[in-house]
């Protein structure tokens, strides 16, 4: 049901540019399949997808590095582009002269080969940012927003610390210990690791 690839290229903002290794996440079956943050190689991502449906492109945020492979596998497959509306300003860094196809909402619930995923608006590493959870597949996406020992980056323009604080505390950190956390960058984790933590980061960040 969850399958991965991992590319490579540059994140670019606030005028500096660094080479990153992103993930791919693919959810679906045999038949159609989700992609959570085309990044970087639309053809190693089509690739991927091969011969199924290709039902939607969904974005966690809008930096470059998680969204600079989309709008060419929208055209090769066909698929629309989902972002949510606060990370626009993001996206017409990289999209000046493209919109994303649909909005993403804070509850709001794809439907991808009879597998649920509830998106969750989780501001703070960028002000659109969103993590995927599928309870079926006891599995967060959580983009930038979570890594193995914390919070995604705060110190970036459009990104703050507090605000990625809260939005771990009252909404990601909420669930099930034994829920796997499948990372932006890097490995994956579990909720019941990293949750004990948050006073420990709270005291990093100030």
């Amino acid at each position: 049901m969850i399958g991965h690839l991992v590319t490579s290229g540059t994140f670019t903002l606030d005028g500096g540019s660094w080479d990153v290794d992103n993930n791919v996440w693919l959810v679906g079956d045999d038949r159609e399949v989700v992609v959570i943050d085309a990044a970087h190689d639309a053809e190693a991502i089509a690739a991927a997808v091969g011969d199924r449906r290709l039902t939607a492109i969904v974005c966690t945020h809008a930096h470059n590095d998680h969204v600079n492979a989309a709008a060419a596998l929208a055209d090769r497959l066909g698929a629309p582009i989902w972002l949510h509306p606060a990370d626009e300003v993001l996206w017409e860094m990289t999209y000046p002269d493209r919109s994303p196809d649909a909005p993403l909402a804070d509850d709001q619930e794809i439907v991808v080969a009879g597998t649920v995923l509830r998106v969750m608006h989780t501001p703070g590493h960028a002000p659109g940012a969103v993590c995927l959870y599928a309870p079926e597949l006891e599995t967060v996406f959580s983009g930038d927003t979570l890594f193995g020992g914390g919070p995604g980056a705060t110190g970036r323009s459009y990104s703050d610390f507090g605000t990625i604080i809260d939005s771990l505390r009252t909404k990601v950190l909420t669930l099930p210990p034994e829920t796997v956390v499948r990372t932006g960058h890097g490995e994956s984790t579990e909720i019941g690791t990293e949750a004990p933590h948050l006073a420990e980061w709270i005291a990093r960040g100030h």
